[in-house]
């Protein structure tokens, strides 16, 4: 089984990183809570959504965590002057008081999580009594390009099946979260998708964030042998147009409220 790596920011924002950001603004207009709040940033990553938080929510201020310590240091650098702090710590046992935030968020995290309904109970646990808990992560079918990179990596491999997010995940779609962050003991659930566009000038910008080791696909590309690598970069290339690649990304995503009393 190979192992999932989350360490160099700077290799992860080519390959997600730049979506994420798109994602996040989306996010963040549905979720619109007040401007001068505490938010936590719960799998902050390389600090995308804490980054949307302080220029489009206007918080007071930003917590993120992360297990990743490269992860948490990109995000310190890159919001160096900005009110925010990043700790590393696990989503099962966050180092927070009770009650400690207004708003708690995680983007893009949930279904990498072991224990996932844990995390989400410390989100409970966290947040103060009336604020909102909001989520989203990605709808992995509906990601045309991870689809088309497992397709050509199942085409040459044939052993790539259990590590294709579209079945890993399954479950975690809008039904998934709306269960789970209502069975942790949240109110006033909704669930929302949000769908951008994700153009790429050419194959090669495309294919060149699959390098960079970081993440599910790029992980698994990292470990096969330079004749799997370059099988699976032809047969991709076979499935996708040529000149500017118009795809389409997908989210699904939920927000909730923390009851005032329990």
């Amino acid at each position: 089984m190979v192992e999932d790596a989350w360490a160099v920011g700077g290799d992860y924002e080519p390959y997600v990183g730049r979506w994420s950001r798109h994602v996040a603004s989306e996010f963040l207009r549905w979720v619109t809570a007040p401007a001068g709040l505490t938010w936590l940033d719960v799998g902050c990553g390389t600090g995308a959504l804490s980054e949307a938080i302080l220029d489009e929510a206007a918080a007071a201020s930003v917590t993120g965590i992360d297990p990743s310590a490269g992860f948490a240091d990109f995000a310190a650098r890159r919001l160096a002057d900005r009110p925010a702090t990043f700790d590393v710590g696990d989503a099962r046992e966050l180092p927070y008081s009770r009650a400690s935030f207004d708003v708690v968020v995680s983007g893009l995290v949930l279904n990498f999580v072991p224990d996932a309904a844990l995390a989400i109970g410390e989100q409970h646990r966290v947040l103060r009594p009336g604020g909102m808990v909001a989520a989203y992560v990605w709808d992995y079918p509906g990601m045309a390009m991870m689809a088309h990179f497992w397709a050509a990596a199942e085409a040459v491999d044939g052993r790539t099946e259990s590590l294709d997010e579209s079945r890993r995940f399954a479950g975690w779609d809008r039904a998934g979260l709306a269960e789970r962050f209502g069975a942790a003991g949240f109110e006033s659930v909704e669930t929302t998708e949000i769908v951008i566009p994700t153009v790429f000038r050419d194959f090669d910008d495309l294919w060149t964030p699959f390098l960079g080791g970081q993440g599910a696909a790029p992980s698994y590309l990292a470990s096969v042998d330079d004749l799997t690598r370059d099988a699976i970069r032809a047969e991709l290339r076979a499935s996708v147009p040529t000149g500017p690649i118009e795809l389409t990304a997908r989210a699904w995503a939920v927000r909730a409220v923390r009851p005032t009393s329990g």
